[in-house]
């Protein structure tokens, strides 16, 4: 059971990584850190739909970081 879950866990985060960096893709450094928020820019189709997947995976990640420890 412990192996599955760390397999898991490992998939979750990888694709945790790969969603977060297109979140970022197209973003100047200057916004990325808090700069140029000259304008409000809501999220729209794709970009809401990976915005939410992310929300999803992090708590996935932090469910199987919990049974993780549980099980052990």
């Amino acid at each position: 059971m412990l192996q599955i879950l760390v397999i898991v866990q490992i998939i979750i985060s990888l694709t945790l990584l790969v969603t977060i960096l297109i979140q970022a893709k197209g973003v100047g450094l200057g916004r990325a850190w808090g700069g140029g928020g000259e304008f409000y820019k809501s999220r729209r189709g794709v970009e809401k739909v990976i915005f939410r997947l992310t929300i999803v995976l992090v708590a996935l990640f932090l469910i199987s970081s919990v049974l993780n420890v549980i099980y052990l």
